[in-house]
């Protein structure tokens, strides 16, 4: 069900049909995110993001959004550190309509000076409310310690002082430098034929030219320690994770095994231990932040300042038991199946078959199918997650986050139990 189509002008075409649905969800790709921006002007490619729905030398912005909302459309857009996406789900039969207008705020937006200042006011609003944010904030605080100094660590909002000291001229040579056909992809999943889409990519972006630089990613070294933030809340905000593994890396399956049976879940280890045995947290979890060259794996969980402590332990005890004690058979079977699960669940949605295209031309150059998946989870042993636990859970290798009312000088990370 995957077609792949490339233009004469390197431009990448990826559709996934989808004929039992009657919409489709359409993106255009860019291969460029935060982690490829000078730290001068860290935030440029969210802001370019925010600025292609400011208005076109066709639509104004109020237009562009008429123009979605008069056929019952959803038009958005995202920044990440690797990536940027614009896309729109609609009825099938107004695709040509959501293509055009993305091709439209892609290659003929005015980035008017009026309309950057009022902008970088509300990105500047949207730092404070991460800041107001502190499930959120104690993430990037996470990165930012863990890949200390690098791209990937810095947060892709950006920082206050670099946003707004950004002109339009820097949004249009940020275009001109990561923006063109070889680094592009336009995605489709959903009721879409193949090469009636290719046609209309084909009529939209007729005059999309040009080349630019391949993409380098960032591979930062980790840098473990521990910072507590003092913030007035009235619960404390805890990560405490290590090395993780590249989006590339051959380990993945195992890891994400790994991390489903840590976290993953109402029957992960974690939640089991800290909240049903204890009562200590409303909410915990795993996470892995994988990127096509490092990866950062993380737990979170949000408890009483007074919590903190016992809450730390306990995480760093079950981090010592995987890398001790052999999974068993059953809790392996268990998580397999859960992740399995997930994936299939996925793939009744449009958005999310239209992100993994994108996703997976990026990062692998081809699209994996979900058998091919599942093959390999299935394939994962109880003792490749135990060597990958030793390898990454190692004492020298965590670090720790919290953010809250908590004293530093109170808080230790018991290394040995880990």
């Amino acid at each position: 069900m995957y077609k792949k189509t490339t233009l004469p002008s390197g431009l990448r075409v990826l559709t996934e049909t989808m004929p039992a649905v009657r919409s489709a969800t359409i993106g255009v790709w860019a291969d460029v995110g935060s982690s490829l921006e000078p730290r001068e002007e860290r935030g440029i490619s969210h802001l370019v993001e925010h600025m292609l729905f400011k208005g076109t030398q066709r639509r104004s912005a109020r237009e562009i959004a008429e123009t979605m909302d008069g056929v019952g459309g959803n038009l958005n857009a995202f920044t990440d550190k690797e990536s940027t996406c614009y896309y729109a789900k609609v009825i099938d039969r107004h695709v040509p309509l959501a293509l055009d207008v993305l091709a439209d705020m892609f290659l003929h937006s005015t980035f008017d000076p009026v309309e950057l200042s009022k902008e970088q006011k509300v990105v500047l609003e949207e730092i404070k409310m991460y800041e107001d944010s502190p499930d959120e904030l104690i993430h990037d605080l996470f990165l930012q310690t863990m890949w200390s100094g690098s791209n990937l660590g810095d947060p892709t909002i950006g920082f206050a002082d670099t946003v707004t000291a950004i002109v339009p001229d820097d949004l249009r040579a940020h275009m001109a430098k990561h923006y063109a056909p070889n680094s592009v992809i336009v995605a489709a999943a959903g009721n879409v034929e193949h090469d009636a889409f290719v046609e209309l990519v084909a009529e939209c972006f007729s005059n999309f030219q040009g080349t630019s630089e391949a993409f380098t990613p960032d591979a930062p070294s980790t840098t473990p320690s521990t910072l507590v933030r003092q913030k007035d809340s009235e619960q404390a905000y805890v990560v405490l994770g290590s090395r993780g593994l590249s989006a590339r890396s051959e380990r993945r399956y195992a890891l994400s095994v790994l991390d489903t049976i840590l976290g993953g879940g109402m029957s992960s280890r974690l939640f089991q231990e800290i909240r049903e045995k204890r009562g200590l947290v409303y909410t915990v979890y795993s996470f892995q932040a994988a990127y096509r060259a490092a990866g950062l794996f993380g737990i979170y969980a949000g408890t009483s300042p007074e919590n903190v402590q016992p809450c730390i332990d306990v995480i760093a005890e079950q981090l010592s038991a995987l890398r001790r004690v052999r999974v068993s058979d059953a809790e392996l079977h268990l998580a397999k199946e859960h992740i399995k699960g997930n994936l299939t669940l996925a793939l009744e949605s449009t958005s999310s078959r239209m992100m993994r295209l994108g996703r997976n031309e990026f990062i692998f150059g081809y699209q994996q199918t979900p058998e091919e998946i599942e093959a390999r989870i299935d394939a994962v042993t109880a003792p490749e997650l135990t060597e990958l636990a030793n390898d990454l859970f190692s004492e020298d290798q965590l670090g720790l986050c919290i953010l809250g009312p908590v004293d530093a000088s109170t808080i230790e990370l018991n290394r040995d139990a880990a």
